[in-house]
């Protein structure tokens, strides 16, 4: 059983400022010797990799909304294994999630009320004094089941516009842990969606002394670590991966175009036996021969949109690949094995051909939100009538369907279901990103706003 301490670091509202306070806290408290670990409420893929950056480990996903309550447990046991404190970075708002039963509705509060963790709430005090206590008092008595254990101030103008703010939250009962100025030189860099990835950061690794800097200036560190409450969730043995391994032996493409993939997803597939083969199509890598599947992820195709197709050896060797084994795509992935990609500029490229359908950026729509979609067919996926429980989260639109059977029926949050991806001999793909496979809840889904920082 872990002997790990866990705290929530949330917000009122999304861009608050929790990537960059949690990243600091990470940094600081590791320089300090604590075995510390990171997580992140909600369906999102940059915010781990910053964690991980920091950490020097994986940070996994906790999502009430998408996973059953035992994979909810088991994957937070095993991130908790072997730390001394669990941090966990909110999505969105503390209490936004999606419409449905309650604890299950992907919110942050539902962690903290499940685990029983304290939250340590960052406010955003740029445009604000006083009043940020009417704030912290409101969310303090929202739902007794959620503990605000302090208050972290963040964007403060100067050290007279601290004390106001302090002050107030003081006459509130809760404590003030820290208060970051406003810093350009402590802002992460973002694009379409969220943030600039890290893998594209040439000085992470001075980025994050600074943060460390920071919040040992600015954190009292002591106080923030006090706040942890135990952390002991019931790991199940034996629980079922949150999807079937798609083969035995999975190439996996992997690079700054195809990073998008949940790593409880790569860690089941490894614990039910399966061995995994990242490739790089950026480096005109096709699959590896010895793979008898291939997934390909989401992330930002349309970046590399030239670069791709003109990666022949890649294109072919997927087209040789698909004759006679899976091949799979998500969002990004999906593009790829589409016809045309039509970049910002709105000039088209040549994708993979495998699927019919052809997409574009520069016709940019934002979909996003939770999605629940039954598998039409038998799949890498699961089984036909399958309930796949995942989200969205792109700008790209479809300029052509193409003519391939759907993959899946896909509910949204306002209840419309409409045939989405595609399906064609091996190949399969849709833009939405799987999660896991539904429990027996009735499915629900929920829109939600974009990533934060």
């Amino acid at each position: 059983m872990t002997t790990a301490r866990a705290l929530i670091i949330a917000a009122p509202h999304s861009g608050a400022g929790k990537t960059t306070i949690t990243l600091a806290l990470l940094a600081a408290l590791k320089r300090r010797g604590v075995l510390v670990r990171a997580a992140k409420a909600g369906p999102d893929y940059i915010d781990p990799a910053f964690h991980a950056a920091v950490t020097g480990a994986v940070s996994v996903n906790l999502d009430s909304w998408a996973m059953p309550a035992k994979l909810l447990d088991t994957v937070a046991a095993q991130a908790a294994d072997d730390a001394d404190l669990l941090v966990i970075e909110g999505v969105m708002g503390l209490f936004d999630g999606a419409a449905g039963p309650a604890g299950r509705s992907g919110a942050t509060a539902d962690l903290a009320a499940h685990f029983g963790v304290p939250v340590v709430l960052v406010l955003d005090v740029a445009r604000q004094a006083q009043s940020a206590a009417a704030v912290v008092r409101g969310f303090a008595g929202h739902d007794p089941a959620v503990r605000i254990a302090g208050v972290i101030l963040n964007r403060v103008g100067s050290d007279r516009h601290r004390a106001f703010v302090a002050d107030a939250i003081l006459t509130r009962g809760v404590p003030v842990l820290g208060a970051l100025p406003r810093e350009a030189t402590l802002a992460l860099p973002e694009r379409h969606l969220g943030l600039v990835q890290a893998i594209e950061h040439a000085d992470l690794a001075a980025f994050g002394e600074r943060l460390a800097a920071a919040a040992e200036q600015y954190f009292d560190l002591d106080a923030i670590a006090a706040c942890a409450a135990p952390f002991a969730p019931a790991a199940t043995a034996n629980c079922a991966p949150a999807l079937p391994p798609p083969g035995q032996r999975v190439a996996l493409a992997r690079d700054r175009a195809f990073t998008f993939i949940y790593s409880h997803l790569i860690a089941a597939w490894r614990q039910a036996g399966a061995e995994i083969l990242p490739f790089s199509p950026l480096a005109d890598e096709p699959p590896p021969e010895g793979a008898d599947s291939c997934w390909l992820p989401g992330g930002y195709p349309e970046l590399h949109a030239e670069t791709l197709a003109a990666a022949r050896k890649f294109s072919s060797g997927l087209r040789r690949f698909a004759q006679t084994r899976p091949v799979h795509g998500e969002c990004g992935g999906y593009m790829v094995l589409g016809q045309i990609l039509e970049d910002a500029a709105g000039r088209g490229h040549a994708m993979t051909g495998l699927l019919g359908h052809s997409t574009s950026f520069a016709a940019r729509k934002l979909h996003l939100g939770y999605r629940a979609a039954r598998l039409l067919s038998d799949s890498v996926l699961g089984r036909a009538g399958t309930i796949i429980r995942g989200h969205e989260f792109h700008y790209a639109a479809l300029t052509a369907t193409g003519k391939d059977e759907p993959l899946a029926e896909v509910t949204d949050g306002a209840g419309s279901t409409v045939e989405a991806g595609g399906r064609r001999g091996h190949v399969s793909g849709a833009f939405f990103h799987a999660i896991t496979a539904a429990d027996d809840r009735t499915p629900a889904g929920a829109r939600f706003s974009r990533p934060d920082t």
